[in-house]
């Protein structure tokens, strides 16, 4: 027993998670301190915040597809190593500009105008969206390529690893945020910065550690670079021979010497070759992307990125003008952790009855039917919907007063440690000791409870979805296009969601809040709309037949052997 229980903690299964558990803790830890740093520095003000969002989503967008090419065109280990280290890197060096910036902040102010300080801005928000490019690079390679080879052929224990990976995600979600919250509370941002620039430095050096074991332990891995390298002897082989050939005969180095210009002509061409070459590969990819037979399941989870339904600084600044506190609110952050968990469970209990795509609709159908309360939620007693109050009323009027836009008041220790960001509505946070004469009526919790409970709920069917689109992306992509079709539904996912934020700046009332969860139900029943019809036209007749797959076969009665269909 004692060896088999060593045998597991020395596995590459193992090794993954684990390595997979300190990258994450770390870009949690990250994501969430540079929201909280970025509003700090620039006086309580989320335009800083604004900007680099902007940013990352807009990178992503656009170079999603070549991040993925560039996954596919180089071996595993090289790629997996060098988006580790660029990605913990850049955040050790923003962490260092940081305190440097939180310490010397007078002075930089004063010096070129406060146009120093203004470059440091721009050098951190840039820095930091090169951390999250490599970091995309590195989701993209371990959770899309390495887990389905040290899975192998099982697809059992693929279902598995996906389903653990999901909730290694799902912890770090709650705990990492609450770890250097404390931190930054009792400490101060400087420390924060300080701690969190340290623990990449120890965590690169231990993943990079645990990477090289899986890649020792799964020895599947290095036939990819096997590949690349052939690939790249056989392009050097064509130019040797091509440069030979000239050579051969008088009569052709007579007919290039008589050209004169053709050389010239050749070097022009292949410059022009490598500046397209980023545009085509972009444009590629999305061609790939919309040829692939999980298509449809793709878009359909990218639709779900369009909602106001989850627990981000969008939907918990609206729970703060409802009356719900910030220990309120971490407490339901906990509960919508434990509903995903649940979720995940759910998948591989699901896939092993009902087969994978047939797991989809039944998460779908969840996932739907929990967001009904949702909408419910919207017309029941305490819900601020007033369509009659325009979106701008609120800015327009202070515009034509001439009187400025207010900033963000600073929230309590207990606001950011639950949710990283202020209170959006408004521009202003609710106070935390107003005088009891003066707040307004309590405002009815029917409309926010049905609402957060339907959000919660929704977590079950929402997580169980999720890796099934994700697994049948990882069993139905060939393995040579595996990292540019997944970096182009990444690309999708962002799209939507800077969609969702774009539709809160034009709408970002409280009033209107009932109109934006009506809107984001809509994008969820469209995005499983379309996965219905990927799985009818996968499983015809059979689509609602419900039978314990043969393990030995694909699922869903997939052609054996076939692993590009499904």
């Amino acid at each position: 027993r004692l060896g088999s229980v060593a045998a597991y903690f020395t596995s590459a299964k193992f090794l993954l998670y684990l390595g997979h558990a300190l990258s994450t803790w770390g870009d949690r830890m990250w994501h969430f301190a540079v929201s909280v740093f970025l509003v700090e520095l620039y006086g309580n003000s989320l335009l800083l915040t604004a900007v680099y969002g902007l940013v990352v989503a807009g990178s992503v967008l656009l170079l999603g597809a070549l991040i993925g090419d560039w996954v596919d065109k180089n071996s595993r280990l090289k790629v997996a190593q060098t988006s580790l280290i660029v990605q913990n890197a850049s955040v050790i060096l923003c962490g260092i500009i940081l305190m440097i910036i939180f310490l010397f902040k007078t002075q930089l102010l004063t010096l070129y105008h406060g146009w120093l300080l203004t470059m440091c801005y721009i050098l951190v928000i840039t820095i930091a969206n090169i951390a999250n490019l490599a970091s995309t690079a590195t989701a993209i390679t371990i959770q899309r390529d390495w887990i389905v080879v040290v899975a192998g052929e099982d697809r059992s224990k693929l279902a598995d690893m996906n389903a653990t990976i999901r909730r290694i995600d799902q912890l770090t979600n709650i705990l990492a945020p609450m770890a250097v919250g404390q931190i930054m509370t009792f400490g101060s941002p400087m420390i924060g910065c300080g701690f969190i620039s340290g623990w990449n430095l120890m965590s690169m050096c231990v993943e990079y550690l645990l990477l090289w074991k899986v890649y020792q332990k799964t020895p599947t891995l290095a036939l990819k670079s096997a590949k690349v390298e052939e690939s790249e002897l056989k392009q050097l082989n064509v130019k040797k021979e091509s440069d030979m050939k000239p050579a051969e005969g008088v009569q052709l180095m007579v007919e290039k010497d008589v050209a004169g210009f053709e050389p010239p002509q050749e070097k022009e061409v292949g410059c022009a070759a490598r500046i397209a070459e980023p545009f085509v590969t972009f444009r590629d990819g999305w061609v790939a992307y919309y040829n692939q037979p999980v298509f449809l399941a793709g878009m359909g989870l990218a639709f779900l990125y369009m909602t106001v339904l989850g627990f981000d600084c969008i939907t918990t600044g609206y729970a703060y003008t409802q009356g719900l506190s910030g220990s309120v609110l971490s407490l339901l952050m906990g509960a919508s952790a434990v509903t995903g968990i649940m979720g995940t469970v759910a998948f591989t209990w699901l896939r092993r009855k009902c087969g994978l795509i047939r797991t989809g609709l039944i998460s779908g159908v969840a996932q739907f039917a929990c967001l009904i309360l949702c909408v419910i939620s919207v017309f029941m007693p305490g819900s601020p919907l007033d369509l009659t109050v325009s979106p701008f009323a609120d800015i327009s009027a202070r515009l034509f007063e001439n009187e400025p836009l207010p900033t963000i008041a600073s929230p309590e220790p207990e606001m950011i440690l639950a949710t990283g960001m202020p209170n959006l509505f408004n521009g202003s946070t609710i106070p935390a000791n107003s005088d009891p004469e003066m707040s307004p009526e309590p405002v009815p919790l029917i409309s926010v409870s049905l609402l957060f409970a339907g959000v919660i709920a929704a977590r079950v069917g929402l997580w169980s979805f999720d890796l099934t689109v994700t697994q049948l992306l990882q069993e139905n992509v060939v393995e040579s296009e595996r990292g540019i079709i997944n970096g182009v539904q990444n690309s999708m996912n962002y799209l939507l969601d800077l969609l969702h934020f774009i539709m809160v700046i034009l709408a970002p009332n409280p009033e209107a809040f009932g109109l934006l969860v009506l809107i984001s139900v809509s994008f969820v029943a469209m995005g499983h709309i379309m996965y219905f019809r990927f799985a009818q036209k996968t499983l015809g007749k059979q689509l609602f037949v419900c039978r314990t797959p043969d393990p030995k076969a694909t699922p869903d009665s997939s052609p054996p052997g076939n692993t590009s269909t499904v």
